[in-house]
């Protein structure tokens, strides 16, 4: 027996037999399973429908939405924009002549007015071309008084001679000599009173070079007070003509800096009032209208410059600032408003569903929408009759699905949570 039970453990056939139970076992377990999918998969098909339907909320279940009611009030038409903070004007400090700094009398910050003195200039050169030609005038002045005392006397000479040779005293030569150095004395003294003339402009050309030493900064128009916005000089730096010392810059207007497209370019107005936003004041809002708008695209772009101007009285508000501006192009009163959520696609057509609180059920209305502000926008056409639209869920609704509502949002008397035509299992 002992050798017959060890025979049938390394018998062959026995293995073999095993070996064909085993995959006619698993051959059967795989058949169950895609039997048990296939019907899964077709009680799936059953319950949810077929074609277009499917994932559309069914006529035969409900929904579980929120609605929003349709409103009535003013919506505009408005552009948003970002733009950076210039200053309305900005002046920049350079000497006409070139000399050593002395001193400088502003820094970055400080206030300044309306020809106030900002820097000095070494002067020494300047002060002695400017005596050198005051006592080039005084020369000048010398000659001419002598040359018109020479003038007055060859005067009298002519005359002298003239009543001489009316007597017969004197000869035409002797005239024609006296005539000549009376000629001269004029010429002379023309030249002299010429000469005073040169000098007096050379002193003035003096004394006006000698004042660029002194720089003042002076402006036309605009605020009295304004601000040093940058120094890019020490004292003692040896400037040269025009070398920039200061900038001088006016916080009160700014000017903001935006680019338009085409699109945009032609709502644009002169004086179309504007709210500018700065991320530095979260919340707040500052007054602004259109200024200046270019009066062409640029090519690279495709875009035009519009200016601004936003009263800063505060002068919270810095040039170089990123802001973003709402520009308002039109506004409708009395406008029919529905959430911007609640706006779906349907076969092609933009609408709203409207709940129905008497059937529970979700109405597809074709729309045609106008402004759009924000989570606000504006229907046009048809008139939306007062009532709710579905903002969350309508893309698992079809016209006339049943809706389920949150018991905050359904009509009084209607529980939460529970469907429409469905009464509570009895306990």
């Amino acid at each position: 027996m002992t050798d017959g039970k060890q025979r049938s453990k390394s018998d062959p056939m026995n293995g073999n037999f095993k070996q064909k139970f085993l995959t006619k076992k698993n051959l059967a377990l795989a058949a169950g399973v895609l039997v048990l999918g296939y019907v899964v998969v077709r009680i799936l098909l059953a319950v949810l429908g077929s074609g277009g339907s499917a994932g559309r909320g069914p006529r035969g279940f409900a929904v579980a939405v929120e609605v929003a009611p349709v409103e009535t009030g003013s919506l505009r038409d408005v552009g948003q924009f970002a733009g950076t903070l210039v200053p309305k004007s900005e002046i920049t400090v350079a000497p006409k002549i070139s000399g050593r700094l002395n001193r400088l009398l502003v820094d970055i910050g400080d206030t300044v007015g309306r020809g106030q003195l900002v820097a000095v200039l070494e002067d020494e050169e300047y002060q002695q071309q400017y005596l050198q030609a005051e006592a080039d005038i005084n020369v000048a002045r010398a000659n001419l008084e002598d040359a018109k005392s020479s003038l007055e006397t060859s005067r009298r000479d002519l005359e002298r001679a003239r009543t001489l040779h009316q007597k017969g005293i004197q000869s035409d030569q002797q005239l024609d000599a006296v005539v000549a150095q009376h000629e001269a004395q004029e010429s002379r003294q023309k030249v002299a009173a010429a000469q005073l003339a040169n000098k007096e402009a050379a002193l003035e050309t003096a004394r006006v070079r000698l004042s660029y030493t002194r720089i003042t900064v002076t402006w036309e128009r605009g605020s009295d007070r304004r601000y040093v916005g940058e120094r890019f000089v020490d004292e003692g730096a040896l400037l040269s003509p025009n070398t920039p010392l200061l900038s001088i810059i006016e916080l009160h207007p700014l000017t903001a800096v935006v680019f338009v497209t085409e699109k945009d370019y032609f709502r644009l107005k002169l004086n179309q009032k504007t709210a500018v936003a700065s991320s530095a004041f979260p919340g707040r809002t500052f007054e602004g209208r259109v200024v200046r708008i270019a009066p062409m695209l640029k090519e690279a772009s495709r875009q035009a410059r519009v200016e601004i101007e936003i009263q800063n009285p505060e002068k919270l508000l810095k040039p170089g600032m990123f802001i973003n501006t709402q520009i308002e192009f039109a506004r409708h009163e009395k406008a029919t408003i529905v959430p911007f959520s609640s706006l779906v696609n349907r076969d092609g057509r933009r609408g709203v569903f409207l709940a129905d609180f008497v059937e529970n059920k979700a109405l597809f209305t074709p729309v045609t929408v106008g402004f759009i502000e924000g989570e606000k926008a504006e229907i046009l056409d048809p008139p939306l009759p007062p009532g709710h639209v579905v903002t969350l869920g309508h893309h698992l609704l079809e016209d006339g699905a049943n809706i389920l509502l949150p018991q905050k949002e359904s009509p009084a008397g209607k529980p939460e949570g529970k469907s429409p035509g469905k009464k509570p299992r009895s306990k």
